[in-house]
């Protein structure tokens, strides 16, 4: 049985440490320098009914998009700056329109975020062409944010992927003879439904950075940014697990991932 080399265990530490950082709260409040429930307070009253039907649509917006058109070659280089670019000018835009724009703007900026996934999945040794990964991909959105119903021991990497487990794997199957675009697909809509409860915690914070006054396009544009940073260091992460999961399988990169220390 092959062992992991220093190398590897390197990859899974810096795996680690990308997964289980503080999400976007911390790091947009490091930005703006208010805690982010001043800007949680602005939001209007039915938020989080909107938030919901928002997160949802842009999931499915974006699943729909052409984010698995680029060409099928696993192991080339991803170019994070350009998706970068994209989602800091529909950001912008947002930021100068303010929360009412959120709608329009992260059906958007989360179909630029899913193709950058795809991007560093397929820079990972990923087919992109494959089910599995672009299922794998949809996941990345579930990352780095807890749900209201989670407690502690629900809102680790390994824990999340235990959840959507099963909604994944029955995707999976009837993806089989499917497709990713196909709306009469309610299996497909109820794996987007628990992604979208966990993906909304983020968008929430997202939008309270937005919502405190004076942030505007220039804020807006920044604040996406940092949105994108999480979940494109969300998806390097999961995609250095499952690229060791793939050789060593899962049971065994999931105990030295439990062993290693948390850094950051």
């Amino acid at each position: 049985m092959e062992t992991f080399s220093e190398h590897e265990r390197k990859e899974l530490q810096t795996a680690k440490s990308l997964l289980e950082n503080p999400g976007i709260a911390a790091r947009v409040t490091n930005f703006i320098g208010v805690p982010i429930e001043k800007g949680l307070a602005l939001l209007p009253d039915n938020w989080n009914k909107t938030i919901g039907e928002v997160t949802q649509t842009a999931l499915l917006k974006a699943s729909e998009a052409a984010a698995f058109t680029m060409k099928d070659i696993p192991g080339e280089a991803s170019s994070n700056i350009w998706h970068k670019l994209g989602v800091a000018v529909s950001g912008g835009v947002g930021g100068f329109f303010g929360i009412s724009a959120l709608a329009v703007e992260l059906p958007i900026s989360t179909s630029i975020m899913l193709r950058s996934i795809a991007d560093i999945a397929r820079s990972e040794g990923e087919s992109i062409t494959t089910i599995e990964t672009k299922l794998a991909c949809l996941e990345v959105f579930a990352l780095g944010g807890s749900s209201k119903s989670d407690d502690d021991t629900e809102s680790g990497y390994y824990a999340v992927r235990a959840v959507l487990a099963k909604s994944v794997a029955d995707a999976s199957e009837f993806m089989v003879s499917k497709t990713l675009t196909d709306e009469g697909a309610p299996i497909l809509i109820k794996l987007i439904a628990k992604i979208a409860e966990r993906f909304g915690v983020q968008v929430t914070e997202k939008a309270a950075a937005q919502a405190i006054p004076a942030i505007g396009a220039a804020g807006g544009a920044i604040v996406n940014t940092i949105f994108m940073d999480h979940f494109q260091d969300m998806a390097r992460g999961h995609f250095i697990v499952r690229k060791l999961e793939r050789k060593y399988g899962k049971e065994l990169v999931e105990r030295l991932y439990a062993e290693l220390p948390k850094l950051g």
